[in-house]
């Protein structure tokens, strides 16, 4: 299967993603800034879900860049990620919708870790079809990053239920480390791409 396949599918999930997340914010009832004073909690989690939706966009795009094969192991797994990722709109409006109250807060990261956890399936799928040699396995090397990120949102999902705002601080920590685009596949590529 062409690999441009893959992207153009994932590509409409993730836009059909956020479009369900923007359906979510209600209008206001009023036309002062006090109207929108409630609305606050839910357009903040759709703001941090939206910077998720586009840092795995971002990424998976550069992922898919340098991938050389496409086989049904990789497609399987790039629709393991799309499922975690369908579940955001879900959790980011209960979220959102309940002032972040605790079990909403925990079931955000628990979204947040399968999906990091998927991500990391699909890169050492590509990597075991392409080998370790391959571009893509030079650029993450020991997946430093990814990692970090999976482990903090394994530590933080228990921690919603004692203070919710060391969960969002941790969310918000880890969108802003992936949010500049992942450099790391830019320094493997041939200068000619």
């Amino acid at each position: 299967m062409p690999k441009t396949r893959l992207e153009a599918f994932s590509d409409g999930v993730l836009a059909i993603i956020i479009t369900i997340m923007v359906l979510e914010l209600r209008v206001p009832q009023g036309e002062s800034f006090d109207a929108l004073r409630p609305l606050l909690p839910v357009f903040s989690s759709y703001v941090l879900s939206f910077a998720y939706i586009g840092i795995y966009w971002n990424n998976h795009h550069y992922m898919m860049h340098v991938a050389k094969h496409v086989g049904g192991g990789v497609l399987w797994a790039n629709l393991h990620l799309l499922f975690w990722l369908s579940l955001l709109p879900f959790v980011t409006g209960w979220m959102g919708e309940n002032n972040f109250a605790p079990l909403p807060t925990a079931l955000y990261g628990v979204v947040l870790l399968m999906a990091g956890a998927a991500y990391w399936i699909l890169a050492r799928t590509i990597i075991a079809g392409d080998g370790t040699d391959s571009l893509l396995a030079k650029a993450i090397g020991k997946d430093f990053k990814g990692t970090v990120s999976v482990v903090l949102y394994g530590l933080v999902i228990p921690l919603s239920f004692l203070d919710q705002r060391i969960p969002q601080s941790v969310y918000i920590l880890v969108a802003l480390m992936w949010l500049v685009p992942d450099k790391r596949i830019e320094r493997v590529l041939p200068s000619s791409q």
